[in-house]
C-alpha cells in the first residue's frame, strides 16, 4: 500500500498520494509547492498531527496554471415586478501534482 496524507491548500483538505494529479484554488506564481501534513497513513502505521505531523513535508509542481472551471450562474428574479437580474463566475485553478511523500 502506498503512502497517503492528508494536506490543507488553501482552506481545503484534501487526501492526496504520490503521483497524483489534484484541482486546487490558485496558487499564484510557484512552481514548487511544500506542504506540512496533517495526518500520514503508511500502511497500518498511522500519525496524527497536532496540527500538524512534524517531520514529514509533501511536495508538489503545478502541472497547469489558470485553468478555468464551468460558469456558474447566478439568478435573482421577480415575477409581476420587472426585476431580473443574471450574473456569472468562472473561477480560477491550478492543477498540481504530488511528486513526493517524504
Amino acid at each position: 500500500m502506498s503512502k497517503k496524507a492528508v494536506i490543507e491548500v488553501k482552506g481545503h483538505q484534501f487526501i492526496v498520494s504520490e503521483k497524483e494529479k489534484l484541482k486546487v484554488d490558485l496558487v499564484g506564481d510557484e512552481k514548487k509547492l511544500s506542504f506540512e501534513p496533517l495526518l500520514v497513513i503508511d500502511g497500518e502505521k498511522v500519525q496524527v498531527g497536532t496540527p500538524t505531523v512534524s517531520g514529514v513535508k509533501v511536495e508538489a509542481t503545478v502541472v497547469e496554471e489558470s485553468v478555468k472551471d464551468d460558469k456558474v450562474v447566478a439568478i435573482r428574479y421577480k415575477s409581476k415586478k420587472r426585476v431580473n437580474k443574471k450574473r456569472g463566475h468562472r473561477q480560477q485553478h491550478s492543477i498540481i501534482e504530488i511528486t513526493k511523500i517524504a
